[in-house]
């Protein structure tokens, strides 16, 4: 996995995970930088059924789901 996957419809927007990311990768959706906001879609699109099919919590079967979706996965691997 080269992304956390936030579920969308399960997020509450309390802010903690923007807090606690240690390497300042996660926004506020109103905050995300223009050059990254197709990651919004690129978030959600993953828990739908062309990518995962993992969808709501609720929803889970238990299948094993793709690492990524397929736009990440396709990225660089940018150095540290």
């Amino acid at each position: 996995m080269r992304t956390l996957y936030i579920q969308p419809d399960e997020c509450i927007n309390c802010g903690l995970c923007v807090s606690v990311c240690p390497v300042d990768a996660i926004y506020d959706e109103p905050d995300v930088p223009a050059a990254q906001r197709h990651f919004i879609a690129i978030n959600r699109e993953f828990f739908g059924p062309a990518v995962s099919g993992l969808g709501a919590p609720g929803s889970a079967d238990g299948k094993v789901a793709p690492l990524d979706h397929p736009v990440v996965a396709a990225l660089r691997v940018q150095e540290r």
